[in-house]
């Protein structure tokens, strides 16, 4: 048989928990000493590292094995040489394929580190046919029992696997590292009072706090974090909360209902932070009751009533936004230092409860219109069931998401009661983020009157706020 001009070497591993590829090492090294033994080049090395066969699909595609097909079919690699046939595929349509690509190409010749195979004759594609579907088997019995391991670790409330440490915690995913469970938990206080992720994740990167793998922060990790139920001591298998966890919590559980109606009334409201102006959507004209809205004029950032057809204003009211922001934001400062602060304060945690308490109905029914659809998809019921167990339960949606779209945004004052004039001190070196989370904590909306004309100054009297608290 003529000797390959141009052989192919892959090396799969399907967990690499390590991140070290010390799996793949080994497979490269004693392939390469069978390509010696045989007299065989290696053109080239394929390595799929932390890649699994049995679930390769082409929304998990194993890149470098397609890439040595391709250099199969193209006539750069004329032989491949695999540690056994179980790293090439575990799947009998996928073996099918790659003997109709080695075929179609002029490849007779796969040799295994652990079996001896000919794909060139029907013997040889016989056994291999029979080791692909023993393969798949055993992956499939193997895909379960860690299944089963997965959810039994999770109901005893043990840590998951993984290379990767998750914020707050050491490597062995329970002893927390204090230092950053303190940040963690200004991140918690920050979210809670209104601001947003993508602010939190500047200031951590401004501040040179890095994630967990040392890169910086964006909103995607953040808010993973967030919803975590790690973080408050919890268990979770498959998005579901089964167990205490043997960690310690460092944040309460409280905080975390919290967190979850916080993300569920944004997904409702779809609303954004503001950026240049820290009032947005607190003001209103004085003649028309419309919301005012920013403007620009030249150099001069304003608040103006639109008139126009998206706005349906009066235009009859305009203030300039920095004497205004100033007076507010002193405003709020002021109050925070009033002794019904903490009274008010009371009453707005007991609408908090009643939020995360709905936000917790609302999770459970949408998780079980989840199942009912999966119980539908495998035919375990009829059309006629999904239908007459769906509708109490998207009843139930509505309401539900009726009452939490009634409650104010949650919001967190903790910690700044009785401090507004530290607050005060530090207010300039606070973003808009920051600044306007705690405004609207405190201050529903104002009102703003007619101004006198010809004034180049603001006049208090033309300012009527309506407080939160």
């Amino acid at each position: 048989m003529k000797t390959p001009r141009s052989a192919a070497i892959y090396a799969r591993i399907s967990s690499d928990q390590t991140g070290e590829a010390l799996g793949v090492t080994r497979q490269l090294e004693d392939c390469r000493g069978l390509a010696a033994e045989n007299g065989w080049t290696v053109g080239e090395e394929y390595v799929d590292n932390d890649v699994s066969a049995y679930r390769s699909s082409a929304s998990k595609p194993r890149p470098e094995y397609q890439r040595m097909l391709a250099d199969l079919a193209a006539g750069y690699r004329d032989a491949v040489i695999v540690y056994n046939l179980d790293r090439l595929t575990r799947q009998p349509m996928e073996l099918e394929e790659f003997t109709r690509l080695c075929e179609r190409a002029g490849v007779t010749q796969v040799k295994s580190v652990t079996t001896d195979i000919d794909l060139g004759n029907d013997d040889g594609l016989f056994m291999a046919r029979i080791l692909a579907a023993i393969a798949s088997k055993e992956s499939a019995r193997k895909s379960e029992r860690l299944k089963r391991k997965a959810q039994q670790l999770a109901e005893q409330g043990m840590p998951n696997g993984g290379y990767q440490r998750p914020f707050g915690y050491e490597q062995d995913r329970r002893t927390v590292v204090e230092s950053e469970a303190e940040i963690l938990r200004q991140i918690v206080a920050r979210f809670l009072a209104g601001e947003s992720s993508r602010s939190i994740c500047a200031w951590l990167n401004e501040q040179n706090v890095p994630t967990s793998t040392g890169g910086q922060w964006k909103t995607m990790t953040l808010n993973a974090m967030l919803k975590s139920a790690r973080i408050a001591g919890l268990r979770e298998h498959k998005g579901v909360v089964v167990a205490e966890a043997v960690w310690d919590p460092i944040i309460t559980k409280d905080q975390r209902e919290r967190i979850l109606a916080q993300f569920a009334a944004k997904r409702r409201t779809n609303t954004r932070a503001p950026r240049r102006y820290v009032l947005s959507g607190l003001l209103r004209c004085g003649k028309c009751g419309n919301k005012l809205f920013s403007a620009v004029r030249v150099d001069t950032r304003r608040y103006v009533c639109s008139s126009g057809p998206d706005h349906g204003g009066c235009g009859g009211i305009t203030v300039v936004a920095p004497p205004l922001e100033e007076f507010l934001s002193a405003a709020v400062l002021l109050r925070l230092d009033t002794p019904g602060m903490a009274d008010a304060l009371a009453g707005r945690r007991a609408a908090d409860e009643q939020q995360s308490a709905l936000a917790a109905e609302l999770e459970a029914d949408e998780e079980q219109m989840k199942v009912l659809s999966q119980m539908w998809a495998a035919k375990e019921i009829s059309v006629g069931e999904w239908k007459a167990a769906r509708e109490p339960i998207e009843a139930r949606i509505r309401n539900v998401s009726r009452q939490l779209a009634q409650l104010s945004g949650s919001s967190s004052l903790d910690g700044l009661i009785g401090h507004g004039e530290q607050l005060r001190e530090s207010w300039d070196t606070l973003n808009l983020d920051r600044q306007s989370a705690i405004i609207k904590a405190v201050l529903d909306y104002a009102t703003i009157l007619p101004g006198t004309p010809g004034s180049r100054s603001l006049d208090p009297a033309r300012i009527q706020p309506v407080w939160r608290l």
